[in-house]
């Protein structure tokens, strides 16, 4: 994979004096055209063998362009709170805007190559990561993000002539330290897990790009024309794609006979108030205990309230947090993104609220709108809400892998009983705020929510993150089974 990079590549000082003012020209005059339209980020990974030059090139972007609109960000051991959560989080919330260019030193890759050249990873479990890391590009691009993957190579005879020659040397003395040795002992195990890890990531989407680090000139010429060419590709395509007239939606598949599995939810089920406060006070207790638990600092929970409007998302939420330390738990209501989220990959607002380890969060609403509301409003592509499905299994796998509990429920009632129920918000001064205008638009879309309900749980019910359906129409009832469902999940997960 990498000999095209061991050939000797050479620049002269003349070719390279002639080259530079026409790419610096074009290179701020792409970030400018970025800047004034946003349709995209682009992220530009640093990565390859210590000494080829990666914080040269990282020098050379920020000095030939605008740094005031580059972001760069340079990962190395994870700090405390970052080992807390899922292995991307870090790097989810370095992802820079729509307009803006993202450097990255150290990347997803580091780990996953690092791990495996240290032996304390399997084979099988590099391959994951890969297959993980694929899956997580696909998304990002998908989302019109931009990766631009430079790998900087040596050989290892010339690694070595350069680390020699930069340690000699006083003024650069300092950049060559005791790991760079040791990983210079190692280099063939990198070679061989970095050409394998390369060669699967190569793809059409994110396409890696190898550049020899021996010659400066040369390689500051190929690492700028690549981000500037990379650029125009992605402008160059969204011209053409507003060109091209959208391919026509396909009908949403229904059953025949139009059952589904939320017209198939029994939703007579009943609970006395005698009953109900018996139960709230024992599965309340419960709870609190199992939050306590010192087991549980080795677990985060995360509640996902998902229903139809007026279903008593609140009041349940209400009992859920009755039984916790305020100072454990969060609420994250989930609105319209904001303009600061509408220019983020679409879990990106999601992945900034993941728990640390020990914590509860709850969401009110949550990353499944895009399955929903944004299906029906047709705020989100066909195509964009059926990528969703994966992106989503994919997303809470990576919670539940770093000790998330992940509880999802749906809360459903009758037309019948959601017109009874906004009625009376709307007679009752303190609940007249909880009925807008949207509700009512919503009530009259019923069919089309209850067909897009029924896709979600069939595509999002996994094994590992599976929905609970709960009948709602009566809150006691509703109430005592989130109550239990909740307890019997963080129960599971601590005695495991």
């Amino acid at each position: 994979m990498f000999e095209s990079a061991e050939v000797g590549h050479k620049v002269d000082k003349a070719s390279f004096d002639a080259q530079v003012p026409g790419l610096r020209e074009a290179l701020l005059e792409a970030q400018f055209l970025l800047r004034e339209k946003p349709e995209f980020a682009v992220v530009v990974l640093i990565s390859g063998v210590d000494g080829a030059g990666k914080g040269e090139t990282a020098n050379l972007f920020n000095e030939w362009m605008d740094p005031r609109h580059i972001e760069t960000v340079a990962f190395g051991a994870p700090t405390d709170e970052e080992r807390e959560r899922p292995f991307m989080w870090r790097f989810w919330r370095a992802l820079p805007p729509k307009g803006k260019i993202g450097i990255m030193f150290g990347s997803w890759y580091t780990d996953p190559i690092v791990n495996r050249v240290n032996r304390s990873t399997t084979n099988a479990e590099l391959d994951k990561n890969i297959a993980d890391i694929v899956e997580f590009e696909k998304m990002l691009t998908a989302e019109k993000v931009v990766l631009v993957k430079l790998w900087f190579h040596l050989s290892k005879e010339a690694q070595e002539k350069r680390l020699k020659a930069l340690e000699a040397d006083p003024k650069t003395r300092w950049r060559v330290t005791k790991d760079d040795w040791e990983h210079f002992k190692i280099y063939d195990r990198f070679r061989k897990y970095s050409a394998h890890t390369l060669t699967a990531t190569d793809t059409g989407n994110a396409p890696w790009t190898i550049i020899e680090g021996n010659c400066p000139r040369y390689r500051s010429l190929y690492a700028c024309n690549t981000l500037l060419e990379r650029i125009r590709q992605q402008f160059a395509r969204l011209e053409h794609a507003q060109a091209t007239p959208p391919a026509p939606a396909a009908a949403p598949r229904t059953a025949l006979d139009n059952r589904t599995i939320i017209s198939n939810l029994d939703l007579s089920q009943k609970l006395s108030k005698k009953d109900y406060e018996a139960q709230l006070e024992k599965y309340q207790g419960k709870l609190a205990l199992l939050t306590r638990d010192p087991r549980s600092l080795k677990k985060s929970v995360i509640v996902v309230f998902e229903g139809v409007d007026a279903a008593g998302k609140g009041g349940a939420i209400r009992r859920v947090t009755g039984a916790l330390d305020a100072r454990h738990y969060s609420i994250v209501p989930i609105a319209a993104p904001s303009d600061e989220e509408r220019a983020q990959p679409y879990l990106w607002r999601f992945w900034r609220h993941i728990p640390r380890l020990g914590r509860v969060t709850i969401f009110d609403r949550s990353w499944y709108g895009r399955v929903l509301v944004e299906r029906v409003e047709g705020f989100a592509t066909q195509a964009a809400w059926q990528r969703a499905y994966t992106e989503i299994n994919h997303f809470e796998a990576e919670l539940i892998k770093q000790g998330a509990v992940v509880v999802k429920f749906w809360l459903q009632i009758s037309q019948d009983e959601q017109l009874r129920r906004f009625e009376e918000r709307k007679e009752t001064g303190f609940k007249a705020y909880k009925i807008t205008d949207e509700d009512w638009r919503n009530r009259d879309k019923w069919p089309q929510y209850e067909v897009a309900v029924n896709d979600m749980i069939e595509h999002t019910s996994t094994e590992i993150a599976p929905w609970t359906l709960i009948g709602a129409n009566d809150k006691y009832h509703a109430r005592i089974k989130i109550l239990k469902t909740l307890c019997e999940a963080i129960e599971s997960a601590l005695d495991k």
